[in-house]
């Protein structure tokens, strides 16, 4: 029978206990904040029937919460170290997997029992952009992912035509964002040199782009925003011949006067459908 609610959890205290020292190279800043913990469950919207993955558990401040909520927990944790903590941690919750291994190295949906999973995670932010290409290219995706990110990456993940990036077009292709709550550095030990937020991602049925064209898709993108102070004229000069690159823009009804981060998705899919024809023509 699992606890009805988990004591406070001293992060100092238990890594002095087994001699651990945050380790700055595998960006861990253990989230320490017991009404943080439980706010981001209660975000996440995980009912009793839900499987659920996190990524680098830690100590298992988040993934006891994540226990009493969730039908399954699967943890994965690259740190061997924190293994004889994060198992004396996590003892009472039977319903908890415990995983050695580096999550861009797995397959999401095969560590989970459900297809319709979802991921909740305190990240380490210096891989924040491969952890979230990975888990939206996965085949099925999770249906919701909440995570815990630099507070100006959550900026940026959530921006709007005007001030897009690659890494925004990289996730609202594939679901509908939303910063959800701002995290004081505080809330860690030790804590960052920044404040942190939890952004809820709700992935779309189907991606925004279709399949055949993703690839497409992204080497224009990446095209644009390689070179953002240029117009698109001449920052899609670099995948495209000049020609052609002003034939598809014309095609497409953008202003090749225009910049990467102010156009929307739709019309990025406009312009790739008019790069397609072009390029075939």
């Amino acid at each position: 029978m699992q606890p009805a609610a988990p004591p406070p959890l001293n992060v100092p205290a238990l890594l002095r206990r087994y001699n651990l020292r945050p380790s700055r190279g595998l960006g861990q800043n253990f989230l320490r904040d017991e009404k943080t913990l439980q706010q981001i469950v209660r975000f996440a919207g995980i009912s009793s029937g839900d499987a659920v993955l996190e990524v680098g558990p830690g100590l298992g401040s988040l993934t006891r919460y994540l226990a009493l909520a969730a039908r399954t927990v699967t943890a994965v944790e690259l740190d061997r170290g924190l293994f004889p903590a994060l198992e004396a941690t996590l003892a009472p919750y039977h319903n908890v997997r415990l995983v050695e291994g580096d999550i861009l190295e797995l397959i999401p949906a095969s560590l989970v029992d459900g297809a319709a999973y979802l991921v909740v995670a305190n990240i380490p932010y210096y891989i924040t952009s491969a952890i979230l290409r990975h888990l939206l290219e996965s085949e099925p995706r999770p249906r919701r992912i909440t995570l815990t990110v630099q507070a100006e990456v959550a900026d940026r993940i959530c921006a709007v035509p005007g001030d897009l990036s690659l890494l925004a077009l990289g996730v609202q292709v594939y679901g509908k964002p939303e910063a959800l709550m701002h995290i004081p550095a505080g809330s860690f030990f030790p804590p960052p040199k920044v404040d942190s937020a939890l952004v809820g991602i709700e992935i779309h049925p189907q991606p925004l782009i279709l399949a055949s064209q993703m690839k497409a898709f992204f080497h224009l993108a990446r095209a644009g925003f390689g070179q953002k102070r240029k117009t698109l004229r001449n920052s899609l000069s670099t995948a495209m011949p000049r020609p052609v690159v002003e034939s598809a823009l014309a095609a497409a009804g953008i202003d090749p006067q225009r910049r990467a981060e102010t156009l929307s998705i739709d019309e990025w899919r406009n312009v790739t459908d008019a790069f397609s024809t072009a390029s075939r023509g």
